[in-house]
């Protein structure tokens, strides 16, 4: 089973470039299989990494054997022409260690800076991804002024076959894509995956695609101790945390703190959480890969941000101790 580690690179307390490098590479001698990154611009406070291209090649310069994700460029945003020539580079650079997971970007915060029309990232999503794919097969179209089609041949940077793809998403227009296209998802914590893989499952059921849930992949929090009891602390200390993440991506969208229902603890154990001590998040991996038959997993250590890196790192060590090694063998 694939295991990789999502959620870092936002910490709360910064730490210097030579730090976060640093940390990946012991990430990737405890063994996980991926990194994953998200393209987030503009923020308050500012990110350190809003690009995502960029910190992938200074982490694959200095690591061997791990693969570095992007979950996900956002393709509104990027002159797909340039973004394909930069992933055809990246990947031939790493050898081939590179994960590209798509979407089409809600933020309405970043869209206005760019001047991007949020009408218009539906269109604008589906025709990057065509370009892109176009200029990987080696041929594109580029509309000229009086509107005709214009075929130019393009070839990658490097002959080399594309990096795996994926598609991030909930509505069923994007489902709907990845299902045309043959593309497994990203499945995200939020909302639950429950309602996006039944979307896919009747959308690829309707229309006669490939199903490809089997190489997708599912997020979850980890939370593990030593024992239960330890499991249940790390716990009570990350809810309120969560809690406070709620409410401040809650205002952003313009709801009042007040409003804020508080985090369904239930909910979150079924739909978003794997806890206990090694044994039990090992028997509740198990049954999540058995009931939704998705052999990866985005393990997200630090509350997507809340807790601080020696905290989840303690967290990480643990489960490549005494967890990583079992799935290995299921």
């Amino acid at each position: 089973m694939r295991i990789d580690i999502a959620g870092i690179g936002r910490e709360p307390d910064r730490m210097d470039h030579a730090a976060f490098v640093g940390r990946i590479e012991e990430i990737d001698r405890l063994g996980y299989d991926g990194v994953w990154f998200n393209e987030f611009h503009f923020q308050t406070p500012p990110q350190p990494y809003p690009s995502l291209l960029l910190l992938a090649a200074a982490v694959l310069a200095r690591t061997e054997r791990v693969r570095i994700g992007t979950s996900v460029l956002v393709l509104p945003l990027h002159n797909p022409l340039l973004l394909a020539e930069q992933i055809a580079q990246l990947d031939w650079q790493s050898g081939g260690r590179i994960d590209i997971g798509l979407g089409r970007g809600t933020d309405p915060g970043t869209l206005v800076r760019l001047g991007v029309d949020p009408a218009s990232t539906r269109e604008r999503f589906e025709g990057a991804f065509d370009t892109i794919k176009s200029v990987w097969l080696g041929t594109a179209k580029q509309q000229i002024a009086d509107g005709e089609p214009l075929e130019i041949p393009v070839q990658p940077c490097v002959q080399v076959p594309h990096p795996p793809l994926y598609i991030a998403g909930y509505t069923e227009e994007t489902l709907t894509f990845a299902g045309r296209h043959g593309l497994p998802l990203l499945l995200s914590l939020e909302p639950p995956e429950t309602r996006q893989i039944e979307i896919y499952r009747d959308v690829v059921r309707a229309h006669g695609f490939p199903c490809r849930l089997a190489e997708s992949s599912l997020t979850r929090y980890v939370v593990i101790g030593r024992s239960e009891a330890e499991a249940e602390a790390h716990l009570e200390r990350l809810l309120p945390l969560l809690q406070k993440r709620r409410i401040y991506y809650a205002g952003r969208r313009g709801v009042a703190p007040q409003d804020v229902l508080p985090i369904d603890r239930a909910l979150l154990l079924r739909d978003q959480l794997i806890l206990g001590d090694p044994p039990s998040c090992f028997a509740q991996i198990v049954d999540l890969r058995r009931r939704m038959g998705i052999a990866a997993l985005r393990c997200v250590f630090n509350g997507n941000g809340v807790l601080s890196p020696p905290i989840s790192m303690e967290q990480m060590r643990l489960f490549s101790q005494e967890v990583l090694p079992l799935l290995r063998d299921i």
